[in-house]
């Protein structure tokens, strides 16, 4: 399995260095940002599975930069965990409303921030990530990295497998190309819309005749996958 991406912000570098040697030696990689600006940058780069994210910063406070990665469909789904020196009550339910799904108070011990980091990664992780996905005989195993028509091989392409694979998790749902770009080439990268039409239309001729109906256009909008007609 491969291991999860912590993505550390805190503006205090020493702070950041406890928090990745703990958080390294139970297997997980680490990226450091000392500002929001420095965060943001590595969130559309990197796409981390988890933030941990200091209440106070320079600049954006973490609260802010927090309910602000929440309202952006590229980053909303990433679990956050608050670290703040603050302990009072109202802070919390302040942090919490935010969309943090965790908080931790400072100080804390390597064993509670890891302990607590993977129960919220436990909580977050969408079904789908380990388990094969099966829908009418079409199945995508995410560990073998396979896709399979009642049992027979297909062959697919990388974009087409990430395109598959996210729609077999987020089936029923009309995507735009705009969504679908963000979610299956990342954020960061420069690729014309029409290039979404391109890999579905490779994506329908690898599905063949058996499953190529899963892959529905919808009028005006973009695309869905659905067992539905």
């Amino acid at each position: 399995m491969t291991a999860k991406t912590v993505l550390i912000v805190d503006d205090e570098a020493p702070i950041r260095e406890m928090i990745a040697v703990a958080l390294e030696m139970a297997d997980y990689q680490c990226l450091e940002a000392g500002s929001t600006q420095e965060a943001h940058a590595l969130l559309v780069d990197q796409r981390p599975d988890l933030i941990l994210l200091d209440w106070m910063l320079p600049g954006t406070s973490g609260i802010e930069f927090a309910r602000r990665l929440k309202r952006d469909p590229v980053t909303a789904e990433t679990p956050i965990i608050m670290l703040t020196a603050k302990g009072e009550e109202d802070n919390k339910i302040q942090g919490l409303e935010a969309g943090a799904d965790d908080y931790i108070t400072k100080p804390f011990s390597p064993r509670e921030l890891v302990a607590r980091l993977k129960a919220v990664l436990r909580r977050t992780t969408p079904k789908g990530i380990e388990e094969p996905v099966e829908v009418e005989g079409l199945c995508l195993d995410p560990v073998s990295h396979r896709v399979t028509s009642f049992n027979q091989p297909i062959e697919i392409g990388p974009t087409e497998y990430r395109l598959l694979q996210f729609f077999m998790t987020h089936q029923e749902r009309a995507y735009t190309r705009s969504q679908l770009l963000d979610q299956v080439w990342g954020g960061n990268v420069y690729v014309e819309e029409r290039t979404v039409d391109v890999h579905i239309r490779r994506l329908r001729k690898a599905l063949g005749s058996a499953h190529e109906h899963l892959i529905q256009t919808v009028r005006g909008t973009g695309y869905r996958f659905s067992t539905r007609t």
